[in-house]
């Protein structure tokens, strides 16, 4: 059987601190058994309580955001097709960042710029396999993404997987904070280091 040794937390009595409680301390390891057993209650018990603790939205609330995320990814695709860049304005935090699909960073305003100055130009943007999920504040969206258009660089045409991050500001007005978009490798795409 484990015995307890009482000792005190801070055992100074000029430090100060505001506690000076007996705390127990457990100088022999419990029976193996006794382990075996506690930690996966442990484990059930911690669940439980973040389950419990968190704060989950109203299902409706949680379908309505839905569908104004939904909007908004609409808004979103019309705006990269037409080039309007005062709807992608508004869609955009002021901290928004971005990953293109090569590794580069854009701000708003830089994101802005190009589509101002069609530096892209798309031809073709289809979505589809599109997942919403919110949580309070904060959506995250993904999606698959078929493109075609032309760059600096020439036509280009492929599938994407993206994923765009939407939080919701004091006014109750969903903006995009972050955008990163991968392309998706074909079965048997090897890369090959040089």
């Amino acid at each position: 059987m484990a015995s307890i040794v009482k000792q005190r937390i801070d055992p100074n009595p000029n430090s100060r601190l505001l506690s000076v409680t007996p705390m127990g301390t457990l100088i022999a390891n419990p029976p193996a058994g006794r382990m075996r057993w506690f930690a996966p209650g442990f484990v059930v018990f911690a669940m439980l309580a973040a389950v419990s603790f968190s704060p989950a939205l109203p299902h409706t609330e949680k379908h309505e955001s839905k569908q104004q995320i939904e909007q908004l990814e609409d808004t979103w695709r019309n705006a990269v097709l037409h080039g309007n860049a005062t709807a992608m304005s508004s869609l955009l935090a002021e901290d928004y960042m971005a990953i293109t699909p090569t590794g580069i960073l854009q701000s708003k305003e830089q994101s802005l710029a190009n589509l101002r100055a069609g530096t892209v130009h798309f031809k073709s943007l289809e979505l589809s396999d599109r997942r919403i999920r919110v949580y309070g504040t904060t959506a995250l969206v993904t999606s698959k993404a078929e493109v075609s258009g032309s760059g600096p660089d020439g036509d280009f045409s492929g599938s994407y997987r993206y994923t765009r991050v939407y939080v919701k500001d004091v006014h109750g007005a969903w903006h995009i904070v972050s955008f990163e978009a991968s392309r998706i490798s074909h079965p048997g795409y090897q890369h090959r280091s040089e």
